[in-house]
């Protein structure tokens, strides 16, 4: 059943290493902790690893349309938190974002336990 689940729930690994990726990536630019950039990835980083290991125990609608949501944000922020002229960090951003949306999607349209509790039925 484990094997199973874990084959059925890919998404939510691939999503959590993305989360801790934004997590550290401020580090691994240079940014000081307190910058925007900095702030920006920590809080958005940690938002999407920890719901992404949530949902690798327990899948529920609403924690993949939060990560979805952030998703978003993370792609659009690079222009927010003005980053854009840093190429790596916006890249990272953007790629990050992009990701965790479409994996997003792609387990909203692919996991029937999602597919129940979208219907109500769960």
């Amino acid at each position: 059943m484990a094997t199973h689940l874990s084959a059925k729930r890919w998404q939510d690994g691939v999503i959590l290493l993305l989360g801790v990726w934004l997590f550290v990536s401020p580090w691994v630019f240079g940014y000081p902790s307190d910058s925007p950039p900095a702030v920006n990835a920590f809080i958005a980083g940690a938002i999407i690893a920890a719901l992404a290991a949530f949902d690798l125990y327990k899948t529920y609608v609403w924690a993949v349309l939060v990560n979805i949501i952030v998703g978003a944000w993370v792609a659009a922020s690079p222009w927010v938190v003005d980053v854009v002229a840093d190429g790596r960090m916006s890249m990272s951003m953007l790629v990050v974002g992009i990701a965790t949306i479409v994996l997003g999607l792609w387990e909203m349209r692919s996991d029937p336990d999602l597919h129940q509790q979208w219907a109500g039925t769960a």
